[in-house]
């Protein structure tokens, strides 16, 4: 036995044709299984400090791009001088650290890592020095 199902959407209806063998699962049982590999990502309050300093040193003359990337075991923020060139910093997000050294972390070029903290502005004071200049 086969049933129509009409939804209304928008302006128009959406036709489902439905078996007596169909599963409708409703989308939020599904996403509270295990399956979904949850990402790791910067919040709102974070993404803004971040996006705080880049802003300056952007207006300084020092950074010109930056990508975000987040997995399931860290969130990263990358810096670059130029778009086809290695980052200069990373700006890293690892929760899995934070009762240990630190979720946040500053990266350089070269994988050394230049700063680490619990707290991500206290982390960002890093970059206020090279904002200093002498101005004659």
């Amino acid at each position: 036995m086969w049933q129509i199902l009409l939804q209304k959407i928008s302006p128009s209806f959406k036709i489902i044709i439905m078996s007596d063998r169909s599963t409708i699962i409703p989308m939020e049982h599904a996403f509270n299984h295990k399956a979904a590999v949850q990402f790791i990502f910067f919040d709102r309050r974070e993404f803004q400090a971040i996006l705080n300093i880049y802003g300056k040193m952007v207006a300084a003359g020092h950074w010109k791009d930056y990508a975000t990337s987040g997995s399931k075991d860290v969130a990263i923020f990358a810096i670059f001088q130029r778009a086809s060139e290695k980052p200069l910093f990373r700006i890293i997000k690892t929760p899995s650290l934070r009762h240990k050294q630190g979720a946040f972390a500053i990266v350089s070029r070269h994988g050394q890592i230049l700063n680490r903290g619990h707290e991500l502005e206290q982390v960002l004071k890093y970059f206020d020095k090279k904002l200093i200049r002498i101005v004659k």
